[in-house]
């Protein structure tokens, strides 16, 4: 039988259209991919926090998400609806753990509320990062779940650094009142510990109160704390929102400038506040920092690199001398710090 391609002519045409045909194919799987670059492995990242109408969880969120791009991987933060939903926390981690993740990381509303939604990511051997509030390492070892890093800032310090900022706003002496965050929430109960231990024998501490780290709530709870007790000059708040709303009180009361107000976290608003004048202060504690550090350590752990066992965020003080920094340099630390992931700074 005679060869139809006998020609070198209809053999050349061919071996284009074959080509062609090939290098669209492969452009059509590209696309396909989702934008996501080869570099990436694939890998997918999922992270549960507590709400995102908290500006300190939507700060985490973001540089979770940047560092994912910068990465080119996927991560996908999901959140609850307030700081205390640890059902619809839990429900979220439910939803991921039955999907095709690589890392996990959770914050959660206390010691031991994820733990049963992680046991399906556990026992497929899929990686899980404890960022930012510490989970019962005794109830997670009797449930069978592990976790390859704690990535969270040192909330202990973070108490100590907010007693000496507002000692020394005091003049060193003075009643103060404490707002607690989310009773038995293991971060507020640090953060009170490191400013009892600094401030012992120096401030009085007149009356201690949780407010569950709400800003409607501190309101309320620091107006009732002012009124029973007149004498307070000092404020210290387990987190800025509740800070913020302590501030609120204090204006209402007429007693701006002359009662001092130090809280924790370091959100745009509480930067704002600082150079305002109506808080002396806030320890900022850098979440978008902890969201990219827990993407890097994703990132690692994916692709077999070691992880240190503790990964600690960076603090610092923010107060007039340079909250015009910090603001410029928001989301960021407008100082560099060790990041003991990537060996850098």
């Amino acid at each position: 039988m005679k060869n139809p391609l006998g020609t070198t002519q209809s053999r050349t045409t061919l071996t284009a259209v074959l080509c062609a045909t090939l290098a669209l194919v492969s452009v059509g799987c590209n696309r396909g991919s989702g934008g996501q670059s080869e570099s990436s492995g694939g890998v997918k990242i999922a992270i549960v926090t507590r709400d995102f109408t908290n500006p300190y969880w939507a700060a985490l969120r973001d540089g979770a998400v940047a560092e994912g791009k910068k990465q080119g991987v996927e991560v996908n933060v999901q959140a609850g609806s307030s700081e205390t939903d640890s059902t619809g926390e839990n429900t979220k981690i439910s939803t991921l753990a039955a999907q095709d993740y690589d890392c996990f990381g959770v914050v959660p509303v206390n010691a031991t509320n994820v733990i049963t939604p992680l046991v399906p990511v556990a026992k497929k051997n899929i990686p899980i990062l404890n960022l930012d509030t510490q989970i019962s390492a005794d109830a997670s070892k009797a449930a069978g779940v592990s976790y390859a890093s704690f990535i969270g800032s040192d909330n202990l310090s973070a108490g100590q650094q907010a007693g000496q900022a507002l000692m020394k706003a005091m003049g060193g002496r003075g009643d103060v009142a404490v707002l607690q965050g989310i009773a038995g929430e293991q971060n507020g109960i640090n953060r009170q510990q490191g400013f009892t231990q600094e401030t012992q024998g120096k401030l009085q501490i007149v009356a201690t109160q949780p407010a569950d780290y709400d800003q409607n709530t501190a309101l309320t709870v620091t107006g009732d704390l002012l009124r029973a007790h007149p004498t307070i000059t000092g404020i210290f708040a387990a987190n800025d929102t509740m800070g913020l709303g302590a501030a609120q009180a204090v204006k209402n009361a007429g007693k701006t400038g002359t009662i001092s107000i130090i809280s924790v976290d370091g959100i745009t608003a509480a930067l704002q506040a600082v150079k305002d004048g109506t808080l002396s202060g806030t320890i900022s504690q850098y979440p978008y920092a902890e969201g990219q550090l827990a993407v890097q350590a994703c990132v690692n752990l994916a692709a077999k690199k070691p992880v240190p066992a503790r990964v600690v965020a960076p603090i610092t003080l923010i107060d007039k001398s340079n909250v015009d920094k910090a603001l410029a340099a928001f989301p960021q630390p407008f100082e560099p710090y060790e990041n003991p992931i990537t060996g850098g700074k």
